[in-house]
């Protein structure tokens, strides 16, 4: 749609142009209910925005997404909307320094997760509304000026069904018919919400007293579908928020400044969360429907907490431009893992994140698409992509080093201070980089120069000289980065020293030192002199960003003693390095999944074990020679199998690895017993086969054709939920069959009826390792279909079509080749598109690489 895509420049020119006094949002959902099929489905949207003009007479525009605008008031003049809105922006002309504009507007309800969701729970009938706008679909529900350094305080009411409740970001209560919310702070667009609908929610409340002897209480709320209800356990949901607010009063010194906390746990949710201040919006699947690990209240226990670091950084203080989303999303990742650790009971939390958020930048920061920290975004769909692991992960990696680098204190006060001087204002880098500069004392200019403002990820390898006695005469650090991006950064890291010193074996640290890593080698002074070392682990305790290498008597002895190594964190720090020695094709593939299935079942943190049987699903489907994918397999399976034997009856481990063992169960007698553990014919000693694991086992049963449509209706009828539904959908694409593919194809790719989360799920079954042959005729049709999709469908939907629907699975250098000549004939395409089919190439060429790797090493 023309404007549809707002650019920096477009930007920035309003901004200097335009301030924002007010908004003032009236909506009537009473369409949303009623039986009423024609598309769009509509709601009527009335907004009055009160702005400034720098420069009285000129132009400028209004950003509104919707199907038809019935009126256009613009300081009392009415315009004609046939002239002055085009599907995407209203013209405004001949500006006074005052303004005031109407708009009146018929809206559509999202099937897509984007703007206005509306939901039909096919448990009960109800229908659930909310909204989700980052970064810029709050036109499709009022029209506004979108951007975030355009902020203005909120008044909004809501009309809506008699018997539902509203929310907003402000309080609200009902008044002859009509939720009012009570004016919000000053906000960016994309963080207004609306959740409204017969919504199950329970309410709870914070006390906090500071020194000055002032108190602070803020109401607390937590909603969910009724159908969850039975499921939803607010009580952790309310100890982590408490424990969250009393962290980051504690370290922030600045009162959390957003009047309520509601968090609302909400269907077809196409992100972990979002930071809406007032009212916290998360994907329902943070709701437990059968037993999960602790891994999984971890993780939403950190969910909730970055969500929470956000209300500073993000809501309070925002980015001027998408170029510093970093500004928030990095800080917020850094912060829900400091919280995670300083605050709950999960103390754990730097183990799962040197597992599990770094593998996700290790990987984003070696694709082609890699860009700094601080990114060049030219428009709204360079800002969609850029929600990526750089943006996080990576984000928050280089926060940890700077925290190293000038200190927590220094650190923290920093970002007191940066909340002070820019209290609901918009910031760049460099507001942030001089409140630490002043704090800490140090210049940070190199340092963001280096860290901030250039891509990829270094390489830090050990080299050790030994005495003729077994001493280290000395000991370097290798520095080394990649041709494209050649930058060596300074890292403060700790070295550690490991040998067996207890009667057990167990390989444990005898030596550390600090050091300041800077260009292609730096000696560690201080371990000179120390006795030989078993392993030498660069980067111990995780301080910086960079790939961990070894040295081949480390290299050796984590092949035979990795599961020797006490330390948790060291252990999850060495797996990570061997599984990027796998990416990288310098490690064999069937070599990591031999070191998995001789020492995964010792890993005693679950998170790791879950990485490490995702990390070994992975080396099977995409790095294994394709000859050795048959018996890689079975030996997984065999594996597996004996681990959820041996494991403790009732306990996570045991769960774990019934998943695994469902996730590469190929044979039929292993696809057998997992239809004989359903039917419950078979036992495993302690093993609860919920409904959850129950749709767990039914997907590779239909992917091997052992479960058939009629087995999958009986346990939808069984588990008659949304929840349901989406196992069932993904379960139906996954069965190996010619017509079930064309028309799971067709569904996605042909059609927009499905909602996101069944395009989701449609997506997930469809693609399954074992069907390359079924899935070659979908190659060609993909590179044919993508341009239209990416022109026709939403951002979103176009994301998932694009990234899911590549042909990975047929992983041979003719797609290789069939990938670049799209790319050469499609020099023109959208540069988002782009993006996603060069990031998939890279994928399947280092795939490639890494089959090349295998084959060799089992020749």
């Amino acid at each position: 749609m023309p404007g549809e895509n707002l650019t920096r420049d477009e930007a920035q020119e309003r901004a200097a142009l335009l301030s924002v006094d007010g908004y003032e949002v009236s909506l009537d959902l009473r369409s949303a209910l009623g039986d009423i099929e024609a598309e769009p489905r509509t709601f009527r949207s009335v907004t009055t925005t009160r702005f400034r003009c720098a420069e009285p007479g000129a132009a400028s525009f209004t950003d509104l997404l919707a199907p038809s605008v019935t009126a256009v008031s613009l300081n009392g003049k009415d315009l004609d909307p046939g002239e002055v809105f085009d599907g995407s922006r209203i013209r405004l002309e001949d500006l006074r320094a005052d303004n005031e504009l109407v708009v009146d507007a018929q809206c559509a309800y999202s099937r897509t997760g984007e703007g206005m969701h509306r939901f039909v729970d096919p448990e009960d009938g109800e229908v659930y509304l909310y909204t989700q706008y980052e970064p810029a679909d709050s036109r499709r529900v009022f029209a506004n000026f979108e951007q975030p350094d355009l902020k203005a305080p909120f008044r909004c009411e809501v009309r809506a069904p008699e018997g539902w409740t509203v929310w907003s970001n402000g309080v609200g209560e009902l008044v002859d018919g009509v939720w009012r919310f009570a004016e919000s702070k000053p906000i960016s667009t994309y963080i207004t919400a609306f959740v409204a609908g017969p919504y199950h929610y329970v309410t709870d409340s914070y006390a906090r007293t500071f020194e000055d002897g002032t108190t602070l209480e803020i109401p607390l709320g937590a909603m969910c579908r009724k159908g969850l209800a039975p499921h939803f356990d607010s009580d952790d949901v309310f100890l982590v928020t408490k424990q969250g607010l009393d962290f980051f009063h504690d370290h922030f010194d600045f009162p959390y400044p957003f009047g309520k906390y509601d968090q609302a746990f909400v269907p077809e949710y196409n992100l972990g969360a979002m930071e809406n201040p007032g009212l916290v919006t998360f994907r329902e699947e943070f709701i437990f429907r059968g037993k999960v690990t602790q891994a999984s209240y971890e993780g939403r226990a950190n969910v909730i907490l970055h969500e929470m670091a956000h209300m500073w950084f993000g809501d309070l203080v925002t980015m001027e431009w998408w170029d510093d989303l970093w500004l928030k999303e990095s800080f917020a990742d850094f912060m829900g893992a400091f919280a995670l650790v300083g605050a709950t009971r999960f103390e754990n939390g730097w183990i799962t994140f040197a597992n599990r958020r770094k593998a996700w930048a290790y990987r984003a920061d070696q694709l082609p698409s890699t860009h700094p920290i601080t990114a060049d975004i030219r428009d709204l769909q360079d800002a969609k992509l850029n929600f990526d692991g750089i943006t996080y992960a990576k984000g928050a990696s280089v926060l940890k080093q700077l925290v190293a680098y000038v200190g927590q204190d220094a650190f923290l006060e920093g970002a007191r201070r940066y909340f002070k001087r820019n209290a609901y204002g918009n910031t760049r880098l460099g507001d942030l980089l001089s409140a630490l500069e002043e704090t800490s004392g140090r210049d940070l200019a190199t340092w963001s120069r280096s860290w901030l403002q250039t891509a990829g990820v270094n390489s830090l390898t050990p080299q050790v000289i030994l005495s003729a006695e077994g001493r280290i005469t000395e000991l370097a650090v290798l520095q080394e980065a990649p041709e494209s991006h050649p930058e060596l950064r300074p890292h403060r890291v700790a070295v550690g020293l490991y040998r067996r010193e207890d009667a057990d074996g167990s390989l444990v640290r005898y030596a550390r030192a600090e050091v300041d890593v800077v260009g292609p080698r730096t000696v560690v002074e201080e371990l000179v002199g120390a006795d030989a070392p078993e392993l030498v682990l660069v980067n111990d305790d995780d301080l910086t960003y960079c790939k961990i290498r070894f040295d081949e008597n480390s290299l050796a002895t984590l092949r035979e003693r990795l599961g020797d190594i006490t330390d948790p964190l060291a252990r999850a720090l060495c797996w990570s390095a061997l599984w990027n020695l796998t990416r990288d094709a310098l490690m064999p593939a069937r070599d990591f999944v031999g070191l998995v299935l001789r020492f995964a079942g010792r890993e005693s943190d679950i998170g790791v074990l879950q990485m490490l049987h995702a990390w070994a699903h992975s080396a099977l489907v995409h790095y294994a020679a394709p000859d050795w994918r048959a018996e890689g397999g079975r030996l997984l399976a065999q594996g597996a199998l004996k681990e959820l034997r041996l494991a403790e009856p009732g306990s996570q481990h045991q769960l774990t690895w019934a998943r695994f063992f469902a996730t590469v169960s190929s044979d039929q007698a292993d696809l057998h017993l997992l239809l004989h553990l359903l039917e419950g014919t078979a036992k495993v000693d302690g093993l609860d086969v919920d409904q959850e694991l129950r749709w767990a086992f039914l997907e590779p049963l239909a992917a091997h054709g052992v479960a058939d449509e009629s087995l999958l209706a009986a346990e939808l009828a069984r588990d008659d939920t949304a929840s349901g539904k989406r196992h069932q959908v993904r379960c139906l694409a996954a069965r190996p069959s010619a017509a079930v593919k064309a028309q799971a194809w067709a569904q996605v790719v042909e059609s927009d009826a499905l909602s996101n989360a069944l395009v989701e799920a449609t997506i997930a079954g469809f693609a399954q390792p074992s069907q390359r042959e079924l899935l070659a005729p979908y190659a060609a049709k993909y590179f044919a279909a993508i341009e239209r999709v990416w022109a026709e469908r939403s951002i979103q939907i176009g994301m998932d079509v694009v990234k899911g629907l590549f042909p990975s699975l047929r992983d041979s250098q003719e797609t290789l080749d069939a990938t670049d000549a799209w790319l050469t004939a499609h020099e023109d395409a959208a540069p988002a598109l782009r993006r996603l089919v060069l990031e998939a190439r890279d994928d399947l060429a280092r795939a490639l690489r890494g089959q090349a790797c295998d084959t060799a090493a089992g020749s």
